[in-house]
């Protein structure tokens, strides 16, 4: 009987926090899945990853049938899960009251969308520019409130697959060596388009093969139509590889004492046999990240890692070994910044760091959303709105299609209350992560990834439309699912 109860409570025993080996080795446990009885989970994960691989070869994803597929194929998985759950009679791994808040902030802003995109909505909710409209063709017309009713129920569709993305992330990243995996997929992934980017810019052309695309120069972008947005891309891409690098290191390092510079080329040295590819991704993304000489997309990038070295060092009992780890991320990145980084330099110096008439378009969509504070113009109509409220504070040579700032785009096209609401969500669920990579001691790499990738794409919207761009939104809900199926311990059930 004494024997039973050991083994019951040996997984709870002091040894268990140490790493397991399916989450020391990724693969391992996943391929170990493939064969075994999470074998249909494990194909959906496969599925994940590959759409995530494919999403930014077509210009980032940012043409309407990139959209049209990615529409189809992530919510599909979705589905498949959700059939295998019912089928198999097995329980979600989380349970959608653990993430009730958000869910809940979501689903208001999703259904305010489908009410703006409605034609019911009509009368004295509609937009004056439908009966504007109705009077120039001379024939009625229904109303909305939204001002273009196809471009929000494609930016409908196009949350609808983020939110997909997350959810299956979500599902399938409970158990840690599926989340690692996952994880070092991306990184990957994101390092292969860094490599090809690179590539192209320093072999190829200005141009992107197989897609028409306006020439920007040199800079890399790899397959992205805009470089800043390959910045934010790229910049989650390292900072995942970071958060997968730093444990590694601390991992297999040896326990000894000595100096600094000693214990780092042994940290070194252990991350380099166990690391190596994680290594190589790091050095790739990070050369062609400054290659895209984006200032806003550089800059959230080095405060994103920043706040995962501190979650790292935040976490350790021995501060001598996590600030080794710390050390050897910071002497990589300060390294190839002295040998890669005058180009950054030099532009900031010239140029500053606004470019001429974003402010301006700040200060326009300001005033725009100011004049409608609740109903807002619709979800995804700043490229349809725009143009009614611009003045000659913008050179009229200039294209505005995008507001340069994800936050008064989304208050702009749902108004205060369902785009605070929008947003609320997902900052919750940064949140969540945060915690979790605070207070957890084991497989805390995928919450700590999410939230350095949260503070990244939180602080590069204030600027530039990043995460509007299929590729980068996907891959960010995907980690960003992992990190909130691993801010709890695994000791505790999230399941329905």
């Amino acid at each position: 009987m004494d024997k039973r109860l050991l083994q019951k409570l040996a997984p709870f025993s002091r040894e268990s926090s140490l790493p397991t080996e399916s989450s020391r080795e990724p693969a391992r446990g996943f391929f170990a899945d493939l064969w075994g009885e999470g074998g249909f989970e494990a194909l959906l994960l496969l599925g994940l990853v590959a759409g995530l691989a494919v999403a930014p070869f077509w210009l980032g994803g940012n043409r309407l049938p990139a959209w049209g597929v990615n529409g189809l194929y992530f919510p599909a998985l979705v589905i498949l899960f959700e059939l295998g759950v019912l089928l198999a009679g097995r329980r979600h791994a989380v349970s959608i009251t653990a993430i009730a808040g958000p869910a809940a902030l979501f689903s208001a802003a999703l259904l305010w969308i489908c009410v703006q995109a409605s034609p019911l909505a009509s009368g004295a909710l509609a937009h004056p520019i439908w009966s504007m409209a109705s009077e120039a063709l001379e024939r009625p017309l229904d109303g909305a409130i939204s001002v273009d009713r196809g471009q929000t129920l494609v930016f409908l569709l196009r949350l609808v697959t983020a939110a997909s993305v997350f959810w299956l992330a979500l599902q399938l990243s409970r158990r840690s060596h599926r989340a690692h995996f996952l994880l070092w997929t991306i990184a990957v992934i994101v390092a292969a388009y860094a490599a090809y980017g690179l590539f192209l810019s320093a072999f190829v052309s200005a141009t992107i093969p197989f897609f028409e695309a306006p020439a920007q120069g040199l800079f890399v972008r790899s397959t992205f139509v805009n470089r800043n947005n390959f910045a934010t891309y790229a910049g989650i891409g390292l900072v995942t590889t970071l958060a997968l690098l730093i444990p590694l290191a601390d991992r297999d390092a040896p326990r000894e004492a000595g100096a600094l510079a000693a214990r780092l080329a042994r940290r070194l040295e252990a991350a380099g046999l166990g690391g190596w590819l994680l290594l190589a991704a790091a050095f790739v993304i990070f050369v062609a990240l400054l290659g895209t000489v984006s200032r806003g997309g550089i800059l959230a990038t080095i405060l994103g890692a920043g706040a995962l070295l501190a979650l790292a060092y935040s976490r350790g009992r021995r501060g001598g070994e996590n600030a080794g780890a710390v050390a050897l991320v910071v002497a990589g990145l300060s390294a190839t910044i002295f040998y890669f980084g005058d180009l950054i330099v030099r532009r900031t110096l010239d140029s500053g760091l606004d470019d001429g008439g974003r402010l301006a378009v700040f200060s326009i969509t300001l005033r725009a959303i100011l004049d409608t504070p609740l109903l807002g113009y619709g979800y995804g109509a700043f490229a349809t709105l725009f143009p009614l409220y611009r003045d000659r504070s913008i050179p009229t040579a200039d294209i505005w299609d995008k507001a340069h700032n994800a936050y008064l785009e989304a208050f702009l096209g749902l108004g205060l209350v369902f785009g605070a609401a929008l947003v609320g969500a997902l900052f919750w669920l940064a949140a969540k992560c945060v915690i979790g990579a605070a207070t957890r001691r084991r497989a805390s790499a995928p919450a700590a990834a999410a939230a350095a990738c949260s503070l990244l794409v939180g602080v590069h919207s204030l600027v530039d439309f990043g995460v509007q761009i299929e590729a980068v939104a996907l891959t960010y809900m995907a980690i960003l699912g992992a990190g909130v199926a691993q801010a709890e311990s695994s000791r505790i059930s999230l399941s329905d």
